[in-house]
């Protein structure tokens, strides 16, 4: 596939980065999750996060989302951002999904929402969809594992074995002690993360200035919460599960379903992937000039995008 030519790209908007307050509620077994929250008395739609990113990676769609009619909820995940770490390490898919669950139903009061997820938060958002019948209307999937469908063997599937810069998932995975000993300063740690938004080329070539990953990168400088973001590769190494996550196919919720082809760590099988797992669906559209992070590095693509096929529900 023909890489898509950099100087093609659209200069993007990009708000300062004190744009948007963070709000703190307590949401399950006495944890506070930190979320944005734009556009109050809209139509909710819940934005969530994978590694190596927390809510930030979503400052360029929380306002023109919130202008379209949306209520925009973007929480950081347990453990990762501003939200707290569990004492005992309660830390995997089925807990992340139900502190969501938690947040927009209980504490801001939605019975529905729509729900934009890539990376970890595209298996949490599955786990939402079928874990909680009819409280997830509509469903925007992008570069992540997809749900496991009969008939499409994932045994090989990219994402699992990261790409051809792939020694980070075994590293975080089965041996975080020695990684995090390898990181032992915040100048360290950040670096760590810096590498996936720059020379391991998960993001297209030049979406992200280095005062941008510096951004980026910040809430992972302290030790805690870049370890406890690492909890999603040890369940291949023995983590324990709380539960097992609704991660089967077929999945009817109507879906958008989005691919940005540079990433080098979700390939292009993604995309006969999805299209088996997912049976009500628009897509796969495959977004030009995006990788791994292709809500911030084409911002300006997926905000109509999602307008165009979710701004019937903020208008109804």
């Amino acid at each position: 596939m023909t890489r898509y030519d950099p100087a093609w790209r659209p200069p993007q908007d990009t708000p300062s980065f004190d744009a948007y307050p963070t709000y703190l509620a307590e949401t399950r077994d006495g944890l506070s999750t930190a979320f944005l929250h734009e556009g109050v008395g809209g139509y909710p739609l819940v934005l969530l996060h994978g590694y190596p990113e927390t809510k930030r990676i979503w400052w360029r769609n929380v306002g023109p989302l919130a202008a379209a009619g949306f209520e925009v909820i973007a929480p950081d995940l347990r453990g990762y951002g501003e939200s707290e770490i569990p004492a005992d390490d309660a830390l995997d898919l089925v807990h992340y999904s139900k502190d969501v669950h938690a947040l927009v139903h209980e504490v801001l009061g939605h019975e529905r929402c729509a729900v934009v997820a890539g990376d970890v938060g595209g298996p949490v958002g599955v786990d939402l969809a079928q874990r909680y019948p009819g409280f997830v209307e509509r469903l925007c999937f992008f570069n992540t594992v997809p749900p496991s469908t009969p008939g499409f063997d994932l045994s090989t599937f990219s994402a699992l074995s990261g790409g051809p810069t792939g020694d980070y998932q075994e590293l975080q995975g089965a041996r975080p002690d020695e990684l995090a000993a390898m990181l032992p300063t915040e100048a360290a740690r950040r670096q760590w993360i810096a590498a996936m938004y720059t020379s391991r080329l998960w993001a297209s070539p030049g979406t992200f200035t280095p005062e941008q990953v510096d951004f980026m990168t910040e809430p992972y400088a302290d030790e805690a919460h870049l370890r406890a973001s690492w909890a999603p590769y040890q369940l291949a190494h023995g983590r324990p599960l709380s539960d097992v996550p609704f991660m089967g196919g077929p999945v009817e919720t109507p879906t958008l379903l989005l691919y940005g082809a540079d990433d080098h760590v979700v390939g292009p099988d993604f995309l006969p992937a999805v299209e088996a797992a997912f049976t009500n669906r628009i897509g796969p559209l495959v977004i030009p000039g995006a990788g791994h992070f292709l809500q911030w590095e084409r911002a300006d693509i997926v905000n109509p995008l999602l307008v165009a096929t979710f701004g019937d529900l903020a208008h109804r």
